[in-house]
């Protein structure tokens, strides 16, 4: 039998806020509904913004964990609140090992399983067999076709029939998340995009893994950050922007690999 997460003082449902009853049904009416909750949300810690997006939406909610930091942290929220949240992860086939140890770490502590979402393997044939096992190093645009294969394809998947979408992603990390704001109607996708930390620095998730002792990845503490695909990531130098550890081969504008992207943004990428 898994073990049930530690009880924290944030157990107390009398504490989580309500959403108002305000029907999200209409395209129309979506992008200003999200505005209302987005005020009501700016005053809320991180815990009591989930919370309240899952009273106030009718449809399905996914959270895509990374398994990072900020992931972690929002999990335990979720499993702590038992909050009706789909939780999946994007295994690209190229994950350390450290993730996959966490990952089956985190299923025994919360008893919870976390959906993976694999690529279509006709693609990553086609991918490998065309630029080789890792040829994202000789160019950008094999690096963009792989994170399209292997991360940006099973997104889409990953989100198909859902009405909101969470992440971890923070303000403090690249331009492109700051300018996503912490709630939002994305259009490209057809859905609410929730960044329920997006205000919050490193420090601050950092304080609160301590604070509830919230598993996490073996690699942070060996200079890792931001933590994704293995060919792909490394240990920071000492002073070093946290998302500089991603392609640090391209320049220095290069910290995404497109599943943060409007879906027309991003480059497709034939099979």
């Amino acid at each position: 039998m898994f073990e049930q997460p530690p009880s924290t003082q944030e157990d107390n449902a009398e504490s989580v806020p309500l959403a108002p009853a305000v029907p999200l049904a209409r395209i129309g009416d979506v992008k200003a509904q999200v505005r209302v909750h987005a005020q009501a949300m700016a005053g809320l810690v991180p815990a009591e913004r989930l919370s309240y997006l899952r009273a106030a939406l009718d449809g399905r909610i996914v959270f895509t964990h990374g398994f990072g930091v900020e992931g972690q942290v929002i999990f335990h929220w979720i499993c702590q609140r038992e909050l009706d949240i789909d939780v999946v992860t994007l295994d690209t086939g190229r994950l350390f090992p450290e993730t996959h140890a966490l990952w089956a770490e985190t299923e025994r502590r919360y008893g919870r399983r976390i959906r993976a979402i694999y690529p279509e393997h006709v693609a990553v044939e086609t991918l490998v067999d065309r630029q080789g096992i890792d040829g994202i190093y000789e160019s950008k645009e094999n690096r963009l076709a792989c994170c399209d294969v292997r991360k940006v394809g099973p997104l889409e998947r990953a989100l198909a029939g859902n009405q909101a979408w969470i992440t971890g992603a923070r303000a403090d990390q690249t331009d492109v998340r700051r300018a996503a704001g912490m709630l939002g109607y994305e259009k490209s996708r057809g859905l609410i995009k929730f960044n329920p930390l997006f205000d919050w620095t490193r420090e601050q998730v950092l304080a609160a893994v301590e604070a509830e002792r919230i598993p996490v990845n073996a690699l942070h503490a060996k200079g890792f950050a931001s933590i994704g695909c293995a060919p792909c990531t490394r240990a920071l130098a000492p002073g070093e922007p946290e998302r500089h550890g991603r392609w640090w081969w391209e320049n220095a504008q290069s910290r995404e690999c497109g599943l943060h992207l409007p879906r027309p943004a991003r480059r497709r990428v034939a099979g």
